[in-house]
């Protein structure tokens, strides 16, 4: 392994010149299309040929090199607080070798989550849902996103790609003396082999919008915009798989990214999604009728109500995650546990005292039990 030459791109951004940034983000976008344009016979991840495993699980490439069991976290039981039980499924982690299997493999690993029905399950929020519900909704997102995978705008979009999977500022490097020279790209280990349309949803630092864009008198502001303009214009020209991929309705591919997430985020956020795609399909211009039925107008009242709870919830669980400067599974450092665990104990204090008040003056939004069950750090 070799050292990355030059400096990291962070720390050049803020002196550089809004024409040198542009510049930058070509010489991004140019690099891009070289790693793009590697054609692949399946999806997983890339590993040296001579690599001890099965020889079932890897398919050849050229220079030494095969495609193998996909390394993303998502198909391993290496996360705390994620485990993997394989109950009612083996595991699946490729390589797949057209988008039907990849889709399964999707499916499969959704269902690994699902704990034994005689487990003892951990407290959970009232929309989180049960094994059964789970493993019925994954039986029909299997079949949902079968039926996307065969619409030919996500065909035209799923070629397996190789991509950084956090081309952010940090993780490009550049010459001390030119900032628009590219001298190396770092933290390639989360890479994988995906279908295009799985990074239709990234959007690096550099080419993001400016959240204060509306304030007209800071030029940050609108360098951020035409950084984001040229990254856009530079995919169209020199890495259209993905530019297409970007530009691919979002409703069609929003399945793909939740269906494997169903028992960490709670049924209720890819049911939605069921529901969301089921009532526009026709509108979305696919054939014949969504393999999920609608549910009855009860029942959509009742999932409404859960989806909002859990729209709240994450809300919260942003706000603390801003205020409390944690991780999402509330990690902070060691040095800063008492005054992060003070912090924490004050805020939840005075939401329930907020709570409180509003009941008073019968200007309640939820109660305080509401609030316990949906806030996302142990509160005791």
């Amino acid at each position: 392994m070799e050292h990355a030459v030059g400096v990291q791109l962070h720390q050049k951004w803020p002196t550089m010149s809004g024409e040198q940034q542009i510049a930058c983000v070509q010489a991004i976008s140019t690099n891009i299309q070289q790693i793009a344009a590697i054609k692949f016979p399946a999806y997983g991840s890339l590993y040296f040929a001579e690599i001890p495993i099965d020889s079932t699980s890897k398919v050849p490439l050229a220079q030494g090199f095969c495609v193998g069991p996909h390394c993303g976290t998502r198909y391993w039981d290496c996360n705390i607080g994620e485990a993997r039980y394989y109950v009612l499924i083996k595991p699946n982690r490729g390589p797949w070798s057209d988008l039907a299997a990849y889709c399964d493999g999707l499916i499969d690993t959704g269902l690994s989550r699902l704990p034994p029905v005689d487990k003892p399950l951990p407290e959970s929020p009232h929309f989180h849902g049960s094994v059964a519900t789970h493993t019925r909704l994954l039986s029909f997102g299997r079949d949902v996103i079968h039926k996307l995978s065969e619409d030919p705008r996500i065909g035209e979009t799923a070629a397996p790609t190789l991509y950084h999977a956090d081309l952010h500022k940090r993780n490009i490097f550049v010459s001390d003396d030119d900032p628009t020279i590219i001298t190396d790209f770092i933290d390639w280990q989360s890479s994988n082999i995906e279908p295009a349309f799985e990074y239709a949803n990234e959007t690096p630092d550099f080419a993001a919008s400016s959240p204060n864009l509306e304030l007209e008198d800071q030029p940050a502001d609108i360098s951020a915009e035409l950084c984001k303009e040229a990254f856009n214009a530079c995919l169209q020209g020199l890495v259209p798989r993905l530019s297409a991929a970007r530009a691919l309705n979002d409703n069609l591919v929003r399945p793909f990214r939740y269906c494997h997430r169903t028992w960490r985020d709670g049924v209720v956020a890819f049911r939605q999604e069921l529901i969301e795609i089921s009532s526009r399909w026709k509108e979305l211009g696919l054939p014949n009728d969504c393999p999920y039925p609608l549910p009855t107008s009860n029942e959509l009242v009742v999932y409404r109500k859960d989806f909002e709870d859990f729209v709240m919830a994450r809300k919260l669980k942003q706000r603390l995650i801003s205020l409390l400067d944690t991780t999402p599974d509330g990690w902070v450092p060691t040095h800063l546990w008492e005054a992060t665990k003070s912090a924490h104990k004050e805020a939840f204090d005075e939401l329930v005292q907020a709570v409180r008040n509003a009941k008073i003056t019968d200007d309640q939004f939820m109660s305080e039990d509401e609030l316990r069950e949906l806030w996302p750090f142990d509160i005791e």
